[in-house]
Order: C-alpha cells, then sequence, then structure tokens
C-alpha cells in the first residue's frame, strides 16, 4: 500500500533532525607484512654492511700479503743479484786482463796474482778457472798448477763457443768438480771477436740453503729461483727432482718473464697448493718468485668472517623469531580490535549495523553520490503498534519480531553498498546508493509484504517512508534523513502499514 504526501520545510517549532554524528576512523596501524618487510630490509642491509667490511677486510690481506711478499722477494732478489754482480765483476776483470800479452807472458804464480787479485775468497764460491778453446783448464784461482779438467762438452761451455755475443752465462744446477751449484761464465776474446777461451766461477748450492734458512717463513710458503729462460734455479722447500726443470710454461712464470714485477694466484702442480706468487726486478738474472698459500694468507680473516656470520645469523633468526612473535601478537590484537569494532558498530539483537554504523555509511554514501552526482534513497521502517504488542506478548516475543523484521529488511539488502541498520527501538533505516525514488518505493514495499506475511502468532506490520535525492554542495545527509522521517510519520498518519514517499516542492529541491 503505497501514499502520498507532499512535504514542506519543517515548522520552526518542529525539533532539528539530529545531524550525522562522525565515527572516529579506527587507528591506523603499520601492517605486520610492511613491519616484517621493514625487518627483513634492515638485516639485509646490516648483512651488506658486513659482507661489504668482509670484503675489505679480505682486500686488506691480500694487499697486507702482496706487499710483505713484494718485500721478502725484494730482499732475496737484491742479495742474489748483488752476489750475482760481484762474481761477474771477478769474470769480467779476468777476461780483460786474458787479453794483456804482458799478463800472458807472466809466471804463472805472477799470472795468478794478477789475475786474482780482486777477487777474495768468498764461502759456499768455487775456484775461478779460465779455460782454453778446447775447454782445458789453463789457470785456476785456488791453485799456481791447475789440475788437468776438460769441460768442452758442458753447455756453459758451449754456449760461449756458439754465442759471441752470449754475456754472462748461468748455468743448469749441476754437480760441479763434486758440489752441487750453478756456474757463472764468460766468454774471453780477441779483438777481432774470435773465442780465446772462457773464464768460470762457481756458487755452491750451500750458498742458497744458508740465505733461505735466515728468512722466518710459514710453513706453506715457497721460494723460487729461475733464470730469464724459465729454468729451475732453486726452489724451497727443495726438491732435487724438479730443480733445473723448464717453468717457462707454468702461468706465473709466464707472467713473471714478460713484466718487471706483478702477481698471480695459482694452485701449485707439486704438492696441489693454492699460492699468492709475487716478484720484483724481473730484470736481473735470477727471478726472484714468492709464493704463500691463501690458507695462511685468509686463515685470520676465514675465521674473523665465520664468527661474524655466524654472529649475524644468530641476530638474524633471533630477530626473526621475534618478529614473527610481534606479527602474531599484532595479528591477534587487530582481530580483537576488528571484533571489537564491529561489535562497536553492530546492533546486538538484531546482527544489522546500529545508528553509530548507519550514520558513517550514510556519510561515505552521501560524499560518494555527491562526486559522482548519483541519486541516494533511504527507507525509514518503523513496526506498527509494537508497545501494543509488547505489552501483550512480552518483551521476550518483542525481541523474536524486531529479529524477524530485521531480516525481512537484510533480505532485500542485496548490493554490497547497501546498508540496513536499526536507527532505535523499533525503528529501522535502510540507504540504497543509486536508487530513485521510484525503485525505493518498490523495495520498501517488498520489505511491508514480507513483514506482513510474518508467523508471529498476530499480525505485524510496518510503516516505511522513503525518499531519494541527488546530493549537493548545499544539502547535507540529515536533509535526506529527514525527508525520509517525515514520509514514515504521514505513512503513521495515513493509516499505517504501507510504504509512504517523501515528494519535495521545486524551490525546496532547488541546489
Amino acid at each position: 500500500m503505497v501514499g502520498i504526501c507532499s512535504i514542506a520545510p519543517p515548522p520552526r517549532d518542529a525539533p532539528p533532525s539530529m545531524p550525522a554524528r562522525p565515527v572516529p576512523e579506527p587507528t591506523r596501524r603499520i601492517s605486520p607484512r610492511w613491519l616484517l618487510a621493514g625487518v627483513m630490509l634492515v638485516v639485509i642491509g646490516f648483512l651488506a654492511i658486513c659482507g661489504s667490511v668482509l670484503f675489505s677486510m679480505r682486500q686488506g690481506d691480500e694487499r697486507l700479503a702482496q706487499q710483505t711478499l713484494g718485500n721478502l722477494a725484494t730482499g732475496i732478489d737484491a742479495e742474489i743479484n748483488r752476489n750475482i754482480e760481484m762474481h761477474d765483476l771477478w769474470l769480467r776483470e779476468v777476461a780483460a786482463n786474458m787479453t794483456v800479452p804482458e799478463v800472458l807472458a807472466a809466471t804463472p804464480r805472477m799470472r795468478q796474482l794478477v789475475l786474482f787479485n780482486h777477487a777474495t775468497i768468498v764461502r759456499h764460491s768455487g775456484p775461478i778457472q779460465v779455460l782454453d778453446v778446447l775447454g782445458n783448464v789453463t789457470i785456476d784461482s785456488t791453485a799456481p798448477v791447475p789440475k788437468v779438467q776438460n769441460f768442452a762438452d758442458e753447455e756453459f761451455f758451449r754456449v760461449h763457443q756458439r754465442d759471441p755475443l752470449a754475456g754472462l752465462y748461468i748455468s743448469r744446477p749441476m754437480l760441479h768438480q763434486g758440489v752441487y751449484g750453478i756456474v757463472l761464465s764468460r766468454r774471453i776474446a780477441a779483438q777481432d771477436g774470435s773465442l780465446l777461451g772462457v773464464v768460470t766461477d762457481f756458487i755452491r748450492y750451500s750458498y742458497f740453503h744458508e740465505l733461505i734458512a735466515r728468512l722466518q717463513l710459514q710453513p706453506d710458503d715457497v721460494i723460487t729461483v729461475i733464470r730469464q729462460d724459465g729454468v729451475l734455479i732453486l726452489r724451497e722447500p727443495f726438491d732435487m727432482d724438479i730443480i733445473g726443470a723448464d717453468l717457462s710454461r707454468l702461468p706465473r712464470v709466464e707472467k713473471a718473464l714478460a713484466s718487471f714485477s706483478g702477481s698471480n694466484l695459482g694452485t701449485s702442480k707439486i704438492d696441489n697448493i693454492e699460492r699468492l706468487y709475487v716478484w720484483r726486478d724481473a730484470h736481473n738474472p735470477l727471478i726472484v718468485i714468492v709464493g704463500r698459500s691463501t690458507a695462511a694468507i685468509y686463515g685470520q680473516w676465514r675465521h674473523d668472517a665465520l664468527q661474524i656470520c655466524g654472529a649475524m645469523c644468530a641476530l638474524g633468526l633471533i630477530a626473526l623469531a621475534v618478529m614473527l612473535l610481534l606479527m602474531r601478537e599484532m595479528k591477534k590484537r587487530a582481530g580483537i580490535e576488528h571484533q571489537m569494532l564491529r561489535f562497536a558498530m553492530t546492533d546486538a539483537l538484531t546482527g544489522l549495523g546500529n545508528r553509530r554504523h548507519f550514520d558513517a555509511m550514510l556519510a561515505k554514501e552521501w560524499q560518494r553520490a555527491l562526486r559522482a552526482r548519483s541519486p541516494l534513497a533511504l527507507l525509514m521502517i518503523d513496526a506498527d503498534h509494537f508497545k501494543a504488542f509488547n505489552d501483550t506478548f512480552g518483551h521476550q516475543a518483542g525481541d523474536t519480531v524486531l529479529v524477524e523484521i530485521a531480516g525481512c529488511i537484510a533480505g532485500q539488502a542485496q548490493r554490497a553498498s547497501d546498508c540496513a541498520a536499526r536507527y532505535g527501538g523499533e525503528e529501522f533505516a535502510l540507504v540504497l546508493p543509486g536508487l530513485s525514488l521510484a525503485e525505493a518505493i518498490e523495495l520498501g514495499e517488498r520489505i511491508r509484504v514480507n513483514v506482513e506475511a510474518l508467523d508471529a502468532g498476530a499480525a505485524v506490520t510496518v510503516s516505511i517512508g522513503a525518499a531519494s535525492l541527488v546530493p549537493s554542495a548545499s544539502r547535507e545527509p540529515a536533509d535526506l534523513v529527514g525527508h525520509a522521517d517525515m514520509a514514515l510519520y504521514s505513512a503513521k498518519a495515513h493509516g499505517r502499514n504501507q510504504t509512504f514517499p517523501a515528494t519535495i516542492r521545486q524551490k525546496w529541491m532547488a541546489a
């Protein structure tokens, strides 16, 4: 049953409609996921910083090792090559004097004094000998009359036969006159460049062993002395099986022969130990390469890195555990707050939204309709003769009827934007965004018919006031509530059990 009334502006003495009360928004809280993401970023940041620090520490240890090994290589190289230069100086003087006729014409004793007056007897050095063009020993620095010896088949003699420009030649490690060492030799040339002979000197291996014994080396340190063609002269730890081998094809040796100074990281084929190899002053006749195992270089760093990583992992696990516990408590608290908020916005008897919820939703839908310039409808629904029903059947029966009426209203609020609420006592409200007045009346009639069909032991009816308008800047949500309320009063006045529309005069509709 639909009635029609004309609604004029409310009289001056009429009580004003209560404006919509703002509902406090729930406190914005940080999402547990965002909090977890933030903690993870902090942990990752700490890990990145620790990784950077550890990387810098590793680079620092490597630079320190290169500096230490470089200094060691420089010191050994300077000692060995200074000794080589001293012996070469003696060989040059003897070779030069062997071209002087007066020296050749002198007696053996006098010739020995002239040739070797600058050469002093040095530990670990053998005799200086002069060989003729056939390789026979003709002069010996240790005896006026030399032993009968011939070295024509030795490489250190034949190289000067073949190459007039050989200069100082350092032999492979060899057994020479019963002692192991290296032979240094120079060509004695005539004025026309022809071969007059060869002068030789000898350095025992005991010299190298004594030199290295004075050094403080770590267990896996290696000292390698090579010739300019890559032939191994010395390796410490000493290994007789590889002395004299050609190492020119090894990467570190190739680099040492090609560059003045440098370093190389590689694994030794002899003992399969990875080492850092460093060399300096590779222009000298003998090149010194010093190697130290990466285990010794990075040993302390690895120990510190393991401790730091272990501590960081432990702290990370503790932080993660605390974070998960905190997330669980936050979710639990958020759930409780959500439940409390839902209870605060829900009518305990009917399960519909309460007045607080209605005010909030009406204000929200009003703003949305204002932006979209779309209609907003409202139904105000009141149970007829509810006080008499309560007096007759009791409050418990009255509560049951209110629950059934709420079910009829909620059954028609099908859209997510529809808002059904208990406005107060036996009065209900239904906010219907986007519906015109005719559509709102049609929906109100369905509610009225469904309520009338309830089997409550007595006739139960409702009166409904319907209103719809397009929000504007000059209106407020209270205007829509006032129109629907006036329509509800008209429905009551015209006999109840009907849906009454609010018709608004043209000047009242003007925005």
